[in-house]
């Protein structure tokens, strides 16, 4: 079960327009129909949508791992996740002139479940393409590779379309690039990426639950993730805030951001190099021993300090892409651990509960820095407010940091190395036999 370099960035490359799907929902949307519906009202629908994950993530990956089809697991869904995928962001990027929230929910609501059933199928096919343990970051390299490119390409598309912001043509313009872009790619990776006859055993809910709960490699692996994301989710979610008000460099927004993925994409391809050698959550500690080393300066920044943050982005930047592709490739030898223990390849069980573990993340480093910074006396309209940057700072560059350092010691000694990764996968072979390619 290993892929050459073509079929690896083949597989990578849905993650581009999935990316660019993602952007908007996140950064475009609240603040289009929220000039006619209300920031409010907007912001609850999409985060009532949202929630929907929580549902459909396990339910979705369960069903996958249970799907028999001559076709294999995941792309059969990934091929009916397509089409809802579309239509959704089609009625989202271009709605009529009069909608309401009943129109935002439910195309919502309908967004994230095609979203779903791309994405979830899509990383586990991604975990069981290759049981190399090398193959692996490579495989999930590409992916977030790829979605570091989407990322930046939805980012700067309001410029690239000449409006210089999130209008109903820039909106416009990529529901077009995902009709063309998302098909092509999707498509090709379906006709060109072999999916593997896996001898699947499902075992119960209550036996399974047993088996999950006694994964200690992966219980401890999602705790560091999580810790790790809230330290990734603060700044993502206070980045404008404080290039606004502590840089007082608002315009700087755009580049700086572009920069840091930039570099990220760039350094990738040294990590794995690094990880091939000392394997791969040894270096996930490092790039974040690396990250904190370099965010502990930001709270020192004060106006006018843009170059000085310039710098920081750059060399922050260079852990952004390994700090997404190592842990889910570390995630994918712990599955591993589950099959040699009866768990019957549950890949699609196990990354909807990383998913969750992502928006969770997320979710609380939204839900931890706005209230916190209220309380500490940050007001974006004030036009004294040294107390309030003080603490914007601080929860912009040295709460991270903490985070980090806790995510760092659960996974530097962590037990899982190749030769366990190796012996795990002599076990599943004695019981299941080798993987098959399917057609």
């Amino acid at each position: 079960m290993t892929l050459g370099r073509g079929r690896t960035l083949l597989y990578g490359l849905p993650a581009l327009p999935l990316a660019v799907m993602g952007v908007p929902m996140y950064v475009f949307l609240p603040g289009f129909y929220g000039e006619t519906l209300g920031l409010a009202a907007v912001g609850t629908a999409l985060l009532v949508a949202r929630l929907w994950d929580v549902v459909t993530d396990p339910l979705i990956g369960s069903l996958g791992d249970r799907l028999k089809t001559r076709w294999g697991r995941r792309r059969p869904l990934i091929a009916a996740g397509l089409p809802i995928l579309l239509v959704s962001a089609w009625a989202l990027f271009r709605p009529p002139a009069e909608v309401d929230l009943v129109y935002l929910l439910g195309w919502g609501l309908a967004a994230y479940l095609g979203w779903t059933l791309m994405s979830l199928p899509y990383t586990a096919w991604g975990a069981e393409l290759t049981e190399d343990y090398d193959g692996r970051a490579s495989l999930t390299a590409a992916r977030e590779g790829f979605m570091l490119a989407g990322t930046l390409l939805a980012i700067a598309w309001p410029t690239i379309m000449g409006a210089g912001r999130a209008d109903a043509e820039t909106l416009a313009g990529l529901a077009w690039l995902l009709v063309i872009a998302l098909p092509l790619t999707v498509g090709v990776t379906l006709w060109r990426v072999p999916e593997y006859r896996l001898a699947a055993h499902p075992v119960g809910w209550r036996a399974g639950w047993a088996l999950l709960r006694h994964n200690k490699p992966f219980l401890r692996l999602l705790l560091a993730y999580v810790m790790n994301g809230l330290a990734n989710g603060l700044p993502a979610s206070l980045f404008t805030l404080f290039v606004a008000h502590v840089l007082l460099a608002e315009a700087w927004a755009g580049p700086l951001l572009l920069v840091y993925f930039v570099i990220g994409i760039a350094a990738l391809p040294g990590w794995l190099w690094l990880s091939r050698r000392i394997g791969k959550h040894r270096t996930w500690a490092i790039s974040m021993l690396w990250t904190s080393a370099v965010f502990i300066w930001v709270p020192f920044l004060g106006p006018g300090d843009t170059w000085a943050f310039l710098l920081i982005c750059v060399l922050s930047g260079v852990g952004v892409a390994v700090d997404m592709a190592l842990p889910a490739a570390i995630q994918a030898d712990l599955v591993d651990l589950d099959t040699a223990a009866g768990g019957g390849r549950r890949t699609g069980l196990y990354f909807g509960i990383w998913n969750m573990a992502t928006k969770l993340a997320l979710a609380l480093a939204v839900g931890i820095a706005f209230p916190l910074l209220e309380g500490f006396g940050f007001d974006a309209t004030a036009i004294d407010n040294r107390d309030g940057t003080l603490a914007l700072a601080m929860f912009y560059g040295a709460v991270p940091v903490a985070f980090k350092l806790l995510a760092t010691a659960l996974m530097w000694h962590f037990p899982v190395d190749r030769r366990m990764q190796t012996a795990t996968r002599a076990r599943v072979h004695a019981v299941e036999g080798k993987p098959e390619p399917l057609g």
